[in-house]
Formats: structure tokens, C-alpha cells, sequence
């Protein structure tokens, strides 16, 4: 592990991670850190933001110029749904001396975005995602990349952070996150669903009980059993889960999500992976996906001729 050294942090918002951030690492011993957070002194939450500053160390500033005078590694934490917003405000007052990673919750799209708005500042730019949790203090796992994601790793690791690099190309961090969270948000989701459902009937500890069974195992394993079976039990996997939506419609849940289940099922099965397969689950979870796009393909192939077709009978 590279050594300690002391430089200008700068933080852009200060919400749950931002505090976090700005404290752990003033309590690590990082001596000069300032945040830019436009709401932190005309806003509803003006006064935590400020009291949380304050007992921490941290300098709040009141521009965007202000952070960029005070510091010279930038790390951005404001919403995704900001950071394009963000990196024009910030594409007039960056120049060559600055580091500049966002690290919202986007798209790589978003993070591209992030980077040709601020690619004429000269700054070294890369992003972030944050992995872990803010109950693990400023220590809670993350992900950087881009051409300024090692060298954020590299000043900040030393602090206390964890911080993984996890290549050059810009968005690699970001879209590792994004796409996880299509699971992970998921399982939250499919979660509240089931046992609203499941408390209606009395049945949420013994529903419980029986999912965390299956949910012990090591995640690879439960990815290595799903996928390749789904490909030919699609149809029974269909049905069986329509029946669970009737279930949390009884029970007065919206099943939005165990319709949706089925609608994902319902499109795999039309496919014919059971036939490309002559009824045989494949070995491995890498065969059945790739049998998955090469049907996406041939029926968009399909759809294409078609069109092209149907423009030359007009």
C-alpha cells in the first residue's frame, strides 16, 4: 500500500455519503478537505448539513469555483439524476492541476456525458460507485475507473478508503454498480412483494424460512442451477409463477413484480430454447445466455428483413 500523503480533498454534496466521506477521512488524519453542496446554507437541510460539517472539519464553500480553488482531487456524490447538471457548472473552473471522479449512481451514458462536458478543462477524469453501505462508515467498499480512477485509489486507499481500480475505461465502475442493482433492487422489491403477500396469509416466517434455504447457498451456485434450467422449464417457470400473481392479488397486492416475473418467462419461452436445446439443460450459465442473444439476434435479423421487404412491395 502506497504511504499517506496529504492533499486537497473536495467533496461535491454533502448528504449521507458525503458526511460520511468527509468525516472518516478528517478523522483519519486528511487534513485540508472542502464540499460544495448547493443546498448547505439555503436549504431544508441546511442545518444538518452545516452542524455535520462543522463537527467534522470539513469547509463548506458556496461555488463551484470556491471547491476548485480549494482543492485538487474532486470527487462528486450528488444523484445521479445531477451529474450532468453538475459537470457543467463545474466545466468553467476545472483546469490541468485537477482530479475529477464522479461518483453517483448512473449509467455509464451518464459518466460519458460526465466526461465530454468536462473534457476541454484538461482535468484527469475517471468515475466511481459506491458498493457498500454508509453503516460501514467511510470505509464501505467502492469501485473506480476511468484514467483518474487509480489515481484516486492511490491517494485515497492509504486514508482508510476502500477503493477497488477496476480499469481504464471510463463508466466501467458506474455500470458495474447500475447493472448489479437491477438484482439487487430486485431482491428488495420481490422481497416487500412476497411478504405483504405472504402476511395476508399468516405465512411469512414459514415463507421465509423456506426461501432462506435456497438463498444460503453461494450466489454462483443458485446462477448455475437458474439460468441453464430456465432455458427449458421456461414454460413451467411461466406458469407456476402466474399462479403466485393470482396469489398476492388475493391476498390485495398489486403483484407488480410477480407479473413482471412472468412476462420475463413468458418472453423466454417464445424463444425456443427448449427446442434449440432438444430438452437438454446446458452445462453452464455462459451456454444458455449465449443461446439467449444469438435467438435476440436472429429475431431482430428477422424483423429487419421483413421491414426491408415490406418497403419494396411499397
Amino acid at each position: 500500500m502506497k504511504e499517506q500523503q496529504q492533499f486537497r480533498f473536495g467533496l461535491v454534496g454533502y448528504g449521507e455519503i458525503g458526511s460520511t466521506l468527509g468525516s472518516g477521512l478528517r478523522g483519519a488524519g486528511l487534513k485540508q478537505i472542502a464540499c460544495y453542496d448547493r443546498y448547505a446554507f439555503d436549504g431544508p437541510y441546511s442545518q444538518l448539513i452545516q452542524k455535520r460539517a462543522k463537527e467534522a472539519g470539513v469547509t463548506l464553500v458556496r461555488s463551484n469555483q470556491e471547491l476548485a480553488d480549494a482543492a485538487d482531487l474532486i470527487v462528486s456524490v450528488t444523484p445521479g439524476s445531477a451529474s450532468l447538471e453538475s459537470a457543467d457548472a463545474f466545466s468553467s473552473v476545472l483546469d490541468s492541476r485537477h482530479t475529477f471522479l464522479d461518483f453517483a449512481s448512473a449509467t455509464p451514458k451518464v459518466k460519458l456525458g460526465v466526461a465530454d462536458r468536462l473534457s476541454k478543462t484538461g482535468a484527469l477524469l475517471g468515475d466511481g460507485s459506491i458498493m457498500g453501505t454508509p453503516k460501514n462508515g467511510y470505509s464501505m467498499g467502492m469501485l473506480s475507473s476511468g484514467p483518474a480512477g487509480k489515481r484516486a485509489a492511490d491517494l485515497l486507499v492509504p486514508w482508510g478508503m476502500q477503493i477497488d481500480y477496476v480499469g481504464e475505461r471510463l463508466g466501467t465502475a458506474s455500470g458495474i454498480k447500475i447493472l448489479r442493482s437491477v438484482l439487487i433492487k430486485g431482491i428488495e422489491a420481490l422481497t416487500d412483494e412476497m411478504l405483504l403477500a405472504a402476511r395476508f396469509y399468516g405465512l411469512d416466517e414459514a415463507v421465509l424460512a423456506s426461501a432462506s434455504k435456497t438463498l444460503t447457498r453461494p450466489w454462483m451456485d443458485t446462477v448455475e442451477s437458474l439460468t441453464p434450467s430456465g432455458v427449458i422449464h421456461a414454460k413451467r417457470r411461466k406458469e407456476e409463477v402466474e399462479m403466485a400473481a393470482e396469489a398476492v392479488a388475493d391476498a390485495g397486492i398489486d403483484p407488480i413484480m410477480t407479473r413482471s416475473t412472468a412476462a420475463r418467462l413468458r418472453w423466454k419461452e417464445g424463444l425456443g430454447l427448449k427446442e434449440h436445446f432438444n430438452g437438454v439443460v446446458p452445462a453452464n450459465y455462459q451456454i444458455a445466455i449465449e443461446a439467449i442473444v444469438s435467438k435476440m439476434e436472429a429475431g431482430k435479423a428477422a424483423q429487419q428483413t421483413a421491414a426491408t421487404k415490406a418497403g419494396e412491395r411499397v
